[in-house]
């Protein structure tokens, strides 16, 4: 078992394509057709072994679409545990019309998963060997899984010395909070939905942040701000670190690209703020393409390193 695990309760096999235009009730000519392994947890451990990191997929699967799940993680030479489930994955579509570059996501609920199969998820999660010094639990809850599933977890791990990462929304991620994480990556409507606060402006972003590591509910808090970039809270100290600016194609993995780069440089011991800023670059890298190609590592080191010289450019010229 590898140092870093992603869990993926919810994952999808994604189908992207690209039309001039959109127009009901006519037959519509493709074109740029992918099928992507899909889901937050998922995309993370994608976007972690590219950068050439050990990263083992945990997730549930089942049906037709399960079995092409794991063919295409295999082709991307992922490492995969996976929990076999009754029903069918999931199947996402996202939809690109290159005449106006709007872009439609088609997100399907997911399958029903029982009692039995979530506890078998669990069970083999607690009992990885060796554990895992970092699990990245991501995405969305399927129907049939309570919302206090991620919350199960953080406590389980923690108790093992494992350091919990959590990416997801609503009840769940408010569930998770309350119980405690190392790092948690919500983006801006998401913190808006878990405050019930406006936040209007940087100073209001900032401070929910730091309530958050103020109650313990994180050490880490990443907030994700789009063509922004990203802030980081830890206990005592905001920083941020701004976007590249870029035209944006596609925002779909985007987060997970981010949330995979930082994880990535965190478990090789760089220093918190150079892992936000790979994250931004990472971010950075997966919208510049549409559907789920996600960031790309040539292009991820190249944004670190811009962004790096762009913050120290102004020492040099003071010196």
């Amino acid at each position: 078992m590898t140092d870093i695990v992603t869990l993926t309760l919810n994952p999808a096999v994604d189908l992207s394509f690209c039309v001039d235009r959109l127009v009901h009730t006519r037959k519509l000519r493709c074109n740029e057709v992918r099928r992507d392994p899909g889901g937050g947890g998922i995309n993370v451990a994608r976007v972690v072994r590219r950068l050439g990191a050990d990263c083992t997929a945990l997730y549930l699967a089942g049906g037709r679409a399960g079995r092409t799940l794991a063919d295409l993680l295999k082709t991307e030479r992922v490492s995969i545990d996976c929990v076999p489930i009754a029903q069918e994955t999931r199947e996402n579509v996202a939809v690109r019309e290159t005449s106006t570059g709007h872009e439609y996501r088609f997100v399907a609920p997911g399958p029903e998963v029982s009692p039995m199969e979530a506890q078998a998820c669990f069970d083999r999660l607690i009992s990885l060997d060796p554990v895992p010094r970092w699990l990245v639990v991501s995405g969305s809850l399927p129907p049939g899984i309570p919302a206090d599933f991620y919350a199960r977890i953080a406590r389980a791990a923690r108790a093992r010395g494992t350091r919990v990462i959590l990416d997801t929304s609503g009840d769940a991620l408010e569930a998770a909070l309350d119980e405690g994480v190392y790092a948690v990556k919500p983006s801006i409507d998401e913190l808006r939905e878990l405050t019930g606060e406006p936040l209007e402006t940087q100073g209001e972003w900032s401070e929910q942040a730091r309530r958050l590591v103020c109650r313990g509910n994180a050490q880490i808090v990443l907030l994700t701000l789009g063509e922004r970039g990203a802030l980081m809270a830890t206990e005592g100290r905001v920083e941020q670190v701004d976007g590249a600016g870029v035209p944006v194609v596609s925002a779909v993995g985007a987060g997970d690209s981010f949330l995979a780069a930082f994880v990535w440089a965190i478990d090789r011991g760089l220093p918190a703020k150079e892992a936000l800023r790979y994250g931004v670059a990472a971010g950075t890298s997966a919208v510049l393409r549409a559907g789920t190609v996600l960031a790309q590592p040539d292009e991820i080191e190249r944004y670190y390193q811009a962004s790096a010289m762009a913050d120290a450019a102004p020492t040099r010229q003071a010196g």
